[in-house]
């Protein structure tokens, strides 16, 4: 039996379905991350999430999409609580370039052992492929990760 895949969802991947969805790209993913919780739900991966996660969620102006996303980071398998190892991790990342919110994203997933990061944000995928020896992970857009699990 294949054990479920791990990934960490950042912040943007939760927040895609309500960007501009007259953008190509913008739809492509967000139905991609739908994808992604209809594997979620089959079993078939399994979400890591983090108290960063929620915190950021937290900062959302709009309530009904707060309200959504939590709903969505609640099918998280687990959730990682932030530590002073995740602090320390955290503050490597920064020193390769990371602001300080992805690089506490980026040690939650590593803490909870995933395999995948998966994010829109192209400047987390652009600093993660010019540091492989800093980031241990496969940082990836949602297209990129159906295209790698399915395909």
């Amino acid at each position: 039996m294949r054990q479920r895949t791990k990934i960490y969802l950042d912040t943007s991947v939760y927040n895609r379905p309500f960007d501009d969805q007259r953008q190509a790209r913008i739809r492509l993913e967000a139905e991609a991350f739908l994808s992604i919780l209809e594997k979620t739900m089959a079993g078939a991966v399994s979400i890591i999430s983090s108290s960063v996660v929620a915190y950021e969620n937290s900062l959302s102006p709009f309530p009904a999409r707060k309200e959504r996303v939590s709903d969505y980071i609640a099918l998280s398998s687990r959730t990682v609580k932030m530590s002073q190892a995740i602090r320390k991790r955290a503050t490597i990342l920064e020193t390769a370039g990371f602001d300080s919110l992805d690089a506490m994203h980026l040690a939650c997933a590593e803490a909870g052992d995933v395999e995948y990061f998966i994010t829109c944000d192209d400047n987390i995928t652009k600093k993660a492929k010019r540091n492989p020896a800093v980031v241990s992970l496969i940082v990836c857009s949602p297209l990129q990760f159906l295209i790698e699990e399915v395909f």
